[in-house]
């Protein structure tokens, strides 16, 4: 008997169909039943901000860099897809805390525990999601990026899209179980980020789980262990559900900071930059994303670490 071949989607319908079989109302609501302890903590990024990053940065504080798990979100598991995969939100985990994933705004994310979330320039982020899903959710040169950012990074809303999520974490910036960092700030400065995040999680950092940290959470070693930073476990079971054929979910990227402004057209810019006026600029007093990066930069600062 002849089976046909999966395939994956060419536009922006077939694309947003794969996504509604994946991310069902159940699915969503299991991250949103979790009720954390006071000690959890929960990075909760928007995507492509710097999540995984975050992941092994918290990991690596809390176990003085155990590498002993197949995939990053075994170790710290994403709260809607913990039940899909297996895993019990609800288990003990290693190290003296335990850490989960979350993409939910303010709002949305379970109340109770601390926490991680790392903003990023939303050019930089447009880019980043096109090609995440370039490869895995649609098939390769099929969709432009004009159409992918329209048809999804700007056609969200609410809590759910990129203004939405951030708006709601800028406004809980000053409550003591929140950190907010940057993705540039990490990328300028990863040890300063490292000792503000250990600082946070009230762990001390010695000079050595510093040297562990610092090379674990280093764009070199994540690319070289790619396949435990990958999502290649949820990858295989989205597809499943998505009906689509095996695909590259290969998350480890360079991110190199203003990628966006170069390789965005400016009828897009222009796009992007109207709506950080609606929902930013006026609401929160923040003209553009290096305004917000600068009013985060005393907080994240970390004179120690920058004198080393």
């Amino acid at each position: 008997m002849k089976t046909s071949r999966l395939t994956l989607p060419v536009t922006m319908a077939e694309y947003h169909a794969a996504r509604e079989r994946v991310f069902s109302e159940d699915l969503v609501q299991q991250g949103l039943d979790f009720r954390p302890l006071p000690s959890d903590v929960i990075i909760s990024s928007f995507s492509k901000s710097g999540t995984t990053w975050l992941q092994q940065i918290v990991h690596g504080l809390r176990t003085r860099g155990s590498m002993d798990f197949p995939e990053i979100s075994s170790a710290v598991p994403w709260l809607i897809t913990a039940g899909l995969l297996g895993f019990d939100l609800n288990g003990p985990q290693d190290g003296p805390f335990r850490a989960f994933k979350s993409h939910f705004d303010y709002e949305r994310v379970p109340k109770g525990g601390r926490y991680i979330v790392s903003f990023r320039d939303p050019y930089d982020v447009a880019i980043s999601f096109y090609h995440f899903m370039e490869g895995w959710f649609f098939e390769p040169g099929r969709i432009t990026l004009a159409d992918f950012t329209r048809g999804d990074f700007l056609g969200r809303e609410g809590g759910s899209s990129y203004w939405g999520h951030l708006a709601s974490w800028w406004r809980e910036r000053h409550r003591p179980e929140v950190l907010l960092v940057t993705y540039e700030f990490m990328k300028a400065d990863l040890p300063a980020a490292v000792h503000r995040i250990a600082r946070f999680l009230d762990l001390e950092l010695d000079p050595e789980l510093e040297r562990i940290v610092l090379h674990q959470s280093s764009y070199p070693f994540m690319r070289a262990h790619v396949d435990q930073f990958d999502e290649h476990i949820l990858a295989a079971a989205f597809n499943r559900l998505a009906g689509l054929p095996n695909g590259n979910s290969d998350k480890v990227r360079e991110g190199k900071s203003g990628e966006g402004k170069v390789r965005l057209d400016d009828d897009l810019k222009a796009e992007l930059d109207d709506r950080w006026r609606q929902e930013i600029a006026e609401p929160l007093g923040l003209p553009d994303y290096p305004a917000l990066m600068a009013a985060l930069a005393p907080e994240n600062s970390d004179p120690a670490a920058t004198e080393k």
